[in-house]
């Protein structure tokens, strides 16, 4: 363990800054090495005589810089790839920014930050309190104890109208748009709910054959990575333009669509957030013409700019289903994610749990609800908002130093940002540039079904905060060299 010299003046007070820079300073130079463990925060706070809250402070905002990584229960450590020996000049672009260690994925979250700690609590808890017969096969719909959990938890925090029995707990997004789609086109069981062996045998005895397809809206641009899954799960998919205040309505009203699916806190790519007017003439639409509406609450943990958005589901919840997960809070390896539905679609959903993969994993969902209802979900999510807004301005301000040509938005929210490219500047090369340069780069022209500006999704959630600046002076030097 690191023994510290630093040098803080009580009367000038920013106490924290000090601690922080001194810190950070040490590691540039070299005295801290990669890997090197730094005293326990009230360890040092003891050496200089100040309250722990200050040096805790100081740490976290070095682990959103990138230049310590903290886990609980192990200490805190100087991040690999930051300390260099002395005498390396740090301040060639190229030095830190040829390494892209932080992902290619634009949608990835920071997974050097899941909360390792508060999840081992967790199962423990789940391990020491659960009676033997928790372990056995579960609801198919979920544990009771975690749908409880999750129903107070999106009715505090996103304003929808559930209950336990309006949600299902699925394998992620993926897994619930897919039975919903499947729902939606006739393709699950319907009206014929039963959880008892002989309701089982009536249901394999007697299936219900699919009975066709249903016309499926989504925003253009969109994920590529959903169409193929939506159309394997029987949706003819139309794609509607996207503006600056969401999805165009009138477009939609006009291809027919019997549902739509949506990202109306964060659109992927755009970064563009459902205006008010815009929600309002969706549920009109949906009201009117029998539509269901398909929520993906992506990215809706993570606001920085404004006030949280509340979800839709909560304005018309007999017409929107809201699907969700963990993949960008904690993990996406969990596979941990919910559906909630009007009561004939979630108990479709339910009832294709128990025929296909008879539902998720026991211990984790009650791992998950100890998370929630101990609090340290909330306390894991506040962390890392902090810890993500500092890194998406470290990245805008470098966009606007090095690159002002390129015009950002999206960027109230979520773990990327769109930025618009000038005219004539090729998407692909740029993107491949980018990425070489260490930024986890994605040309938005591949998930476009109509015409639009050049532009990349980059995403910030693994981009150490004095990486940025090196990252993009080094994508801007190439692009113009």
């Amino acid at each position: 363990m690191a023994d510290l010299h630093l040098s803080v003046d009580r009367t000038a007070g920013g106490i924290t800054g000090q601690i922080a820079r001194e810190l950070r300073e040490a590691v540039r130079q070299g005295r801290l090495a990669a890997g090197e463990r730094l005293p326990a925060s009230r360890e040092l706070a003891g050496d200089l005589g100040l309250s722990r809250g200050v040096v805790v402070e100081a740490y976290e905002q070095l682990v959103a810089e990138g230049f310590l990584i903290s886990r609980v229960g192990a200490g805190t450590i100087v991040a690999p790839a930051v300390s260099r020996p002395l005498g390396v000049d740090t301040r060639d672009p190229l030095t830190n920014a040829d390494k892209p260690y932080y992902g290619r994925r634009s949608t990835s979250p920071d997974l050097g930050a899941f909360p390792r700690g508060r999840w081992l609590a967790s199962i423990r808890n789940a391990l020491a309190t659960l009676p033997a017969d928790a372990l056995d096969y579960g609801d198919p719909g979920g544990v009771p104890r975690l749908r409880e959990e999750l129903a107070a938890y999106l009715g505090r925090v996103r304003a929808a109208e559930v209950g336990p029995d309006d949600l299902v707990i699925v394998g992620g997004v993926a897994q619930g748009l897919n039975l919903t789609v499947r729902a939606l086109a006739g393709q699950l069981p319907e009206g014929r709910a039963g959880h008892d062996l002989n309701s089982f045998v009536d249901r394999i005895a007697h299936p219900v054959p699919p009975s066709g397809r249903i016309r499926l809206a989504v925003e253009d641009p969109t994920s590529l990575r959903q169409l193929s899954l939506l159309r394997g799960a029987g949706a003819d998919l139309v794609a509607v333009p996207v503006d600056g205040e969401g999805v165009d309505v009138d477009a939609l009203a006009a291809t027919g669509a019997g549902a739509v699916l949506l990202t109306p806190a964060h659109q992927y790519p755009t970064g563009v957030v459902l205006s008010p007017r815009r929600r309002a003439e969706l549920i009109e639409w949906a009201a009117g013409t029998g539509a269901t509406i398909l929520e993906d609450d992506y990215d809706a943990e993570f606001r920085f700019d404004r006030d949280p958005v509340g979800c839709l589901q909560g304005l018309a919840p007999d017409r929107v289903v809201l699907t969700g997960s963990v993949s960008k809070s904690l993990a996406p390896g969990l596979r941990l994610g919910w559906v909630v539905a009007p009561p004939g679609i979630a108990e479709s959903v339910r009832l294709a749990r128990s025929e296909l993969d008879l539902g998720s994993p026991v211990l984790e969902q009650y791992a998950l609800a100890h998370l929630i209802g101990s609090g340290g979900y909330d306390r894991h999510l506040r962390r890392m908002r902090r810890q993500y807004r500092a890194r998406r301005d470290a990245l805008v301000r470098a966009l606007a130093d090095h690159l002002p040509e390129i015009t950002v938005h999206g960027v109230s929210a979520g773990l990327h940002l769109c930025a618009e490219l000038p005219v004539g500047w090729d998407e692909v090369p740029t993107s491949e540039t980018a990425q070489a340069c260490g930024l986890a780069a994605e040309p938005v022209g591949p998930m476009r079904s109509s015409p639009g500006p050049p532009a990349l999704v980059i995403g910030f959630a693994r981009l150490p905060v004095h990486y940025a600046d090196q990252a993009v002076r080094a994508l801007a030097d190439a692009l113009r060299g």
